[in-house]
């Protein structure tokens, strides 16, 4: 027979990314969100569900974009780091000597040790209850050399995502 199991617990969210922004004040910040996928393809745009008691969500909002950074698994520590502590301690990108690079569309950070980022313009939100689902328009996609196919597509099979 079936038990029944904490309902928080029913769907794992994939995948693991980090989310890269930079408040009014142009102080940047990287957090790693769970809740993250594609919800168009014309026009190109993806949801990150973000916590608003997270520091980064009010960058957020305030300036109406970020960018998404896909993780390799190279990259365990630096995402576990800026998953477990809060720009309010500190700046986390510096302790963590994470490299950064100015957005070409975007004013964001682009976590230029990610194999993949998207810069992101926020078109819409909604709140989801303990979440709310940023809906962002992809501006410009960054990929690393050689993770590219003949046909310009991201061959995933590439890269090792965390």
């Amino acid at each position: 027979m079936k038990k029944n199991a904490n309902i928080k617990s029913c769907l794992q969210p994939m995948p693991k990314v980090l989310i890269s922004c930079r408040g009014k004040n142009g102080e940047d910040n990287a957090l790693a969100v769970a809740y993250c996928g594609n919800c168009s393809f014309d026009p190109p745009m993806v949801m990150v569900g973000i916590v608003p008691s997270r520091y980064s969500y009010h960058m957020i909002k305030e300036t109406g974009c970020f960018v998404l950074n896909l993780v390799g698994k190279d990259y365990q520590k630096e995402f576990d780091y800026l998953g477990s502590e809060s720009r309010r301690d500190g700046d986390k990108l510096a302790k963590m000597n994470i490299k950064t690079a100015q957005g070409e569309k975007v004013n964001a950070p682009i976590l230029t040790d990610c194999p993949v980022n998207a810069e992101c313009t926020v078109v819409d939100s909604i709140m989801t209850g303990s979440h709310e689902m940023f809906i962002g328009k992809i501006e410009c996609i960054h990929v690393d050399d050689g993770l590219l196919d003949e046909n310009g597509d991201i061959d995933f099979s590439k890269i090792d995502l965390l």
